[in-house]
């Protein structure tokens, strides 16, 4: 039954979710408005930088779906208060950090607390919203707020950088809002956990982790070290050896990881690779962006910040317009429009040098933020088309991840690209959009490929072989209530 019955405690419950959603959201976004300031503190180059990024995007793609099971398993409030203290704990070191090293370091820490806040938040309003009505109201209040936050990480990180504060306090500032946030939750959020939770797979979790940093240092570290030198090289080996593992070892589980069974569907793995592309294409985009409006152009962090704001602004607005069309006329027709919006803005940025004008600036970014409006909830729905109900969590676990699997590697090919290029240069940028164009043109052809009757015969075939689910579930989650709101003045 729903343990929270009062309007107030869900308003407050829900609003503690977009809490999450804002400060992981905003510091992933406003990082990057950063890097700049970061480098001149730290004296570091290109690779280190990417470091900045990647450490936390490789932890928290690497944690998702084992943070996700472990909050079915040992409670989601509970997981959800220890991810909001790691994260705490993480941001507040990551504003001390003496060395980019350690701030590195601080970052890997900050990721494994957020890993555990924004698909448990799903999940909490999923067990307290038992009305479908109710519960698609507050997942799109939810999934606007990811949007926002895209819209107020490069001004807020720009604000807080060009302040006499400095970069510093883009860190700071999650320590008192985690706090409060806690403090909340152990009031507000009533502990849940699923009735069939799946078993842990330290292996598997092992040949992720393992494997995704491997394939991350290899990218980053090629340039500078060399591409056949011996830890490249090892770094690389590393890879496939994980890989090698997950496909031998994951089918042999009962309850894996990783569902390889599912990638037989096309659908579902056109999803996940159009995933990897888009995402690969706004983390190459904020990255290279943010070094060229400030490195060279001159602009100051909070003016970069603001002049990304059409792609954020077009993101929140068209993404409620995608899944309107998405409902009348199928994934196709927002695939398109999304790989054509992506490629289009590689394009774009392919001619900009330092006498760009503004308006064409502006213009690309619009276009980009229409493409990245358009992806989300098309990959979403082809992730579980023909999927069984019981499966359903999983697939779009596995889909979460490819998200922050695209991110990684867009910063880290894109850092790789300017390290060869000996820094952001406009051919170092240069060659990084064609790329993003690349990734846009991959997103618009799968797009096509995933929509075809073909395609969707083999996602049933998926379903039909599928393994049964338990029996005799009980309706819904079981639930100890949270203490009692005192609203009294």
């Amino acid at each position: 039954m729903n343990t929270v019955a009062t309007p107030l405690r869900k308003n407050l419950l829900l609003a503690l979710c977009c809490v999450s959603v804002l400060l992981v959201g905003i510091d992933m976004t406003g990082v990057n408005v950063a890097l700049p300031a970061i480098g001149a503190r730290f004296d570091a180059d290109t690779t280190g930088l990417s470091w900045v990024v990647d450490a936390y995007t490789v932890t928290l793609a690497a944690f998702l779906l084992f943070t996700s099971s472990s909050a079915d398993r040992l409670g989601r409030r509970r997981t959800f208060i220890l991810g909001l203290t790691v994260f705490v704990v993480g941001s507040g070191l990551c504003a001390m950090a003496p060395t980019l090293g350690w701030l590195i370091v601080f970052r890997l820490l900050q990721a494994l607390g957020a890993s555990a806040l924004n698909p448990v938040a799903m999940a909490i309003i999923g067990t307290v919203y038992t009305k479908p009505a109710e519960r698609a109201r507050a997942l799109g209040v939810w999934g606007g707020v990811i949007g926002l936050s895209l819209a107020l990480g490069p001004i807020v990180g720009g604000a807080l950088v060009d302040s006499p504060l400095g970069w510093r306090w883009i860190f700071l500032i999650n320590v008192p809002i985690g706090i409060a946030a806690i403090l909340l939750t152990l009031r507000v959020i009533p502990e849940s956990r699923s009735p069939f939770p799946r078993r842990f797979d330290p292996l598997g979790q092992i040949f992720v982790t393992v494997g995704l940093a491997a394939l991350t240092i290899g990218i980053i570290d090629g340039p500078t070290l060399g591409w056949l030198s011996a830890p490249i090289t090892a770094a690389f080996a590393v890879t496939a050896c994980c890989l090698i593992g997950i496909l031998l070892y994951e089918p042999r589980r009962t309850e894996p990881l990783i569902e390889l069974g599912f990638f037989r569907s096309i659908p579902f793995a056109a999803s996940n690779l159009m995933a990897v592309l888009s995402f690969a294409a706004l983390g190459s985009f904020l990255f290279l962006n943010s070094l060229y409006l400030q490195q060279e152009r001159g602009y100051s962090a909070f003016t970069a910040g603001l002049l990304v704001l059409p792609l954020a602004a077009v993101s929140v607005v068209f993404g409620p317009v995608s899944g309107r069309i998405l409902a009348v006329r199928g994934p196709r027709t927002p695939l398109v429009i999304a790989g054509t919006g992506i490629a289009a803005t590689g394009v774009m940025l392919s001619v900009v040098d330092t006498t760009t004008p503004d308006w064409w600036l502006l213009l690309a970014y619009t276009v980009m933020g229409i493409g990245n409006a358009a992806v989300g909830a098309p990959i979403s729905q082809t992730a579980v088309a023909g999927m069984p109900r019981a499966r359903i969590g999983v697939a779009t676990g596995i889909s979460s991840t490819s998200r922050q699997v695209g991110a990684t590697l867009g910063v880290a090919i894109a850092g790789a690209v300017l390290a060869g290029s000996g820094g952001a240069s406009t051919h170092g940028t240069r060659t990084g959009w064609w790329l993003n164009a690349g990734y846009g043109a991959g997103v618009l052809f799968l797009g096509v490929l995933s929509t075809t009757a073909w395609a969707r015969l083999s996602a049933h075939a998926v379903a039909d072989t599928a393994p049964t689910p338990p029996p005799t579930p009980p309706p819904v989650d079981t639930a100890v209530p949270a203490p009692p709101l005192d609203t009294r003045r």
